[in-house]
């Protein structure tokens, strides 16, 4: 303890090195003799206090999530001694300080008692509530064993000094709030709660005597603490019988700790807000809106029963502030990972960043809504050998509009779009957007297209945030606040016509079907996306004034069975648009974008009113003959097949594939293998080989030359 100024005090240095001998009792001159220390003002004490708890509240101030930060000691709120049980001090002071009210500070007559009994060899404390207060408020005061001479002195000159300025009723408050019970549980508030599941104020008798036992020595073993409160009883003439007594004391003590009633709806966001020990922190989330939400995706896990489904996730922004209404990043219990926040764990993308890559070829000028791009099987060269993108349902369209492509999610449209566009600038988009690629473009190669990246729930949700405002990103954030000015990073009218197109019924239905879930009543434009093996399930989309993200699938990665974006987060995702609510009517058409219908000779698709950017309008679009022909798919010009020796050679197929083939046969070295109006599996044959596509021997559409490597047969 600090000492007044001008306090006399004496030198406890050299004493500090003995312990305290009982005869020193009988000294009080000694007493007037040690420093004084100025000693805070009940108001200061419980100023100072802090919970070991963190209470963030909603935008409103409603409560939204209790959580322990200090992993040291474990402290509740500070309860006044009127709403502490009317048990409890009387236990407290039958164990502790029998003439708490007739003393004023230090029992003296307790005093004698204990050295007499320590001369007899059997030493025994006689702190009041009043000395074992001031060890609670200064460190210095406080020992491990027994206390020194210098420290026992500092405490009985600060006792009497505390009883100068405090009543009885505050030094008995204060005590029983900063007094440790047992193990880490710090105050009446945390050891009522946590030992009985109950406030302080409703304590009974028998649970205030096991308390009241506890304060000498926490940590003693159950037993130990039964008997003292069964002596504590005795003494208090209480009408609790002793086994009773024991039996609740082993069974408390034994069991684990009480669950801490509070509001639980937002876990996820204590280690993203890192409060402070007692500290009530304002967050930008809607409480309500954020129990509906994780309720859905409860709903959801729960109708995926049977599937392999047991963890999902769900975002909601506000679209022009970028504040977090909602953010769920585990349903709890059933959980795969239940500590793995799904909104922040990077997961697969999929189809989801499609959007990205169109809009970056419209800005580019190479690419309008009417283009047409071939849906048609494709083999790309890669330093891993060759790239074979497949649509989900495995089948081609042919000639098909980017419109189409989009809203239906084809992948081969869209790494023909890629190839248009070029890798590294798909791939710098995309960290503009504020979706950070931990590796460079050719780690990813053209599965880019298809989602092949991992990205963050959040990040992504904020990416199409980007979409809906007209391509300017700014940061989301947790904290009401003024809003953050944003900046350009894709082109206005780009990221509208991106929007025009999720948002288009008529064109998702051929893929998707006119009742689906991602029809919604407000207006909306949504994406959905599945990664490798089924990994990963998302729906993004925005609506007038909202974003929201949902991901489905595991934490642990395992893969769910037969579950698609539409199946699995599209219905959770439909559901909390369906909560937002909003305007039927889309966004305005912004300057620099005009409508023209479209007529495509031949007739692929029917004549539209189209959208395109000034410049790129067209009202025909023709199908070149190079679109409209036959073609190998693989293998490729040049391509070098490989022959497994661990696998005979009997058993081994390459499978011949060709685009818009019906009616032609497969020709290799002059012989006719089969029809190739689908697949046809061929047994390799080492050497070099030429493949043709025709009706004849002579009349061929298309050919290639391979080579098969390997050991001959026999």
């Amino acid at each position: 303890m600090k000492h007044k100024a001008n306090a006399p005090h004496v030198r406890c240095d050299a004493l500090q090195q003995r312990k305290f001998p009982a005869l020193s009792f009988l000294l009080p001159a000694v007493l007037l003799l040690a420093g004084c220390s100025d000693l805070p003002a009940p108001a200061q004490v419980r100023a100072a206090w802090r919970s070991s708890e963190a209470l963030l509240l909603d935008r409103q101030g409603e409560p939204l999530q209790r959580s322990r930060v200090d992993k040291q000691l474990r402290r509740l709120d500070w309860v006044p001694l009127a709403a502490i049980s009317p048990t409890v001090l009387p236990a407290v002071l039958g164990a502790e300080d029998r003439r708490f009210y007739q003393h004023h500070g230090v029992d003296w007559r307790a005093l004698l008692s204990a050295g007499a009994d320590s001369l007899g060899g059997e030493p025994r404390g006689a702190s009041t509530l009043s000395m074992q207060l001031t060890s609670l408020l200064d460190a210095d005061l406080r020992a491990s064993g027994q206390r020194s001479i210098g420290q026992k002195l500092g405490q009985l000159r600060a006792a009497l000094a505390l009883e100068q300025d405090w009543g009885k009723a505050q030094i008995a408050e204060a005590y029983l709030n900063l007094a440790p019970f047992r193990g880490e549980l710090v105050g009446i508030d945390a050891a009522s709660r946590l030992l009985f599941g109950k406030a302080p104020a409703g304590l009974d008798q028998r649970e205030a005597l096991i308390l009241a036992s506890l304060l000498r020595a926490p940590n003693a073993p159950p037993e130990r603490v039964a008997v003292r409160a069964c002596a504590l009883a005795h003494y208090l003439h209480a009408s609790s019988s002793c086994a009773s007594l024991r039996a609740l004391t082993l069974a408390t003590l034994g069991a684990p700790q009480q669950a801490l009633p509070g509001p639980d709806l937002a876990p996820e966001l204590v280690a993203q807000l890192k409060p402070q020990p007692g500290q009530q922190l304002r967050t930008s989330l809607d409480a309500g809106l954020q129990r509906r939400v994780r309720a859905i995706l409860r709903e959801q896990i729960a109708q995926l029963s049977g599937r392999n489904v047991r963890d999902a996730a769900a975002v909601v922004l506000d679209r022009q502030s970028g504040e977090v209404l909602a953010w769920v990043g585990q349903v709890g219990e059933g959980a795969s990972a239940r500590f793995v926040d799904g909104v922040l764990a990077p997961r697969q993308a999929g189809s989801t960043l499609k959007p990205f890559l169109y809009a970056l070829a419209f800005e580019r000028r190479l690419l309008t809504p009417a283009s047409l791009l071939d849906d048609s099987p494709v083999a790309l060269s890669t330093p891993a050998g060759q790239y074979i993108p497949q649509n989900y349902d495995r089948s081609f369209r042919g000639p098909v509009s980017v419109r189409l492509a989009l809203a239906g999610s084809l992948n081969i449209p869209a790494v023909r779009t890629l190839l248009l566009l070029g890798l590294d600038d798909f791939h710098a988009r995309l960290n503009a957007l504020g979706l950070p690629l931990l590796q460079p473009a050719a780690y990813y190669g053209y599965g880019l297209a298809l989602g092949g990246a991992e990205v963050q729930l959040i990040a992504l949700s904020n990416a199409y945030r980007a979409l809906a405002n007209g391509g300017e990103l700014s940061a989301w954030r947790l904290t009401p606040g003024k809003a953050q000015a944003g900046r350009a990073v894709q082109d206005a009218g780009a990221s509208w016509l991106v929007g025009d197109i999720l948002s288009d019924r008529l064109a998702r239905a051929p893929a998707f079907g006119l009742d689906n879930p991602l029809a919604t009543a407000a207006w909306s434009a949504v994406k959905t996306g599945t990664s490798k093996d089924m990994r990963d399930n998302w729906a993004v989309g925005f609506t007038e004034r909202h974003v929201v993200g949902v991901w489905v699938g595991n934490a642990n990665g395992e893969a769910m069975w037969d579950v698609s974006g539409v199946s699995g987060a599209a219905p959770a995702w439909r559901a909390i648009v369906a909560l937002l609510g909003g305007s039927a009517q889309g966004p305005a058409m912004p300057a620099g974008v005009l409508r023209q219908t479209v007529r495509y000779q031949p007739e692929v698709e029917p004549a539209r009113e189209e959208s395109f950017l000034a410049g790129t309008e067209q009202a025909r679009i023709e199908l070149a003959a190079s679109q409209l022909g036959p073609s190998i798919v693989y293998p490729a010009e040049g391509m070098i097949v490989a022959l497994d020796p661990d696998i005979p050679i009997s058993r081994q197929r390459i499978w011949l594939r060709a685009s818009q083939a019906e009616g032609l046969s497969w020709w290799l070295d002059g012989q006719r293998l089969g029809s190739a109006d689908g697949p046809l599996a061929w047994q390799p044959q080492p050497g070099l080989h030429r493949l043709g596509l025709g009706s004849s021997a002579t009349q061929w559409r298309d050919s290639v030359r391979f080579q098969v490597r390997g050991m001959r047969p026999g």
